[in-house]
């Protein structure tokens, strides 16, 4: 990937904050065929989680599993809820091992894709796995998902699911 490049992918959250569009509007994500898609087209309307994970980490597998009980559960009740999974493996092949092998239906960003870091850094991301909710214009409603799927995702999937729809709609103009 160019220099060149890295920075205009680098720069987007900067853009971003100094123009009116999407916080999805030129970022490209990768469904569960490895089909790239425009992340403005599929996760308009939705409730969106971030999902930082990686293969070689056993919390992480441990709580994929959880997840994706959790998410077929909302699919099945026709929620409107995506997650983007964002990798924090060492190389592509890894990514796409864990994520064919232990990941619902969702989306993935490409593995070396600028935005990684950019996200990392923008969430405060320090340990995986992390799951934030966020809401179309790129701000965290809710800081740590991945404990309320692990204290309620099982026995209340719609609840919560409520409940971060309510944050993720909030003040929504």
């Amino acid at each position: 990937m160019s220099r060149r490049r890295k920075q205009n992918d680098s720069s987007r959250l900067k853009e971003f904050q100094e123009t009116n569009m999407s916080f999805w509007e030129g970022v490209e994500i990768y469904d569960s065929d490895h089909q790239k898609h425009k992340a403005s087209d599929v996760l308009k309307d939705k409730v969106v989680a971030l999902y930082f994970s990686a293969g070689w980490c056993m919390p992480c597998r441990q709580f994929t599993r959880k997840l994706k009980r959790f998410y077929e559960a909302l699919k099945k009740s026709g929620k409107n809820f995506e997650i983007i999974f964002i990798s924090k493996d060492k190389e592509s092949e890894d990514l796409k091992e864990y994520f064919d092998d232990h990941h619902g239906k969702w989306y993935y960003l490409a593995f070396g894709n600028p935005l990684i870091k950019e996200w990392c850094k923008k969430y405060e991301v320090k340990i995986i796995p992390t799951m934030k909710i966020i809401k179309d214009d790129g701000t965290a409603v809710v800081e740590d998902a991945r404990t309320k799927v692990v204290e309620k995702g099982a026995d209340k999937p719609i609840d919560l699911f409520d409940e971060w729809a309510a944050f993720s709609m909030k003040h929504k103009l």
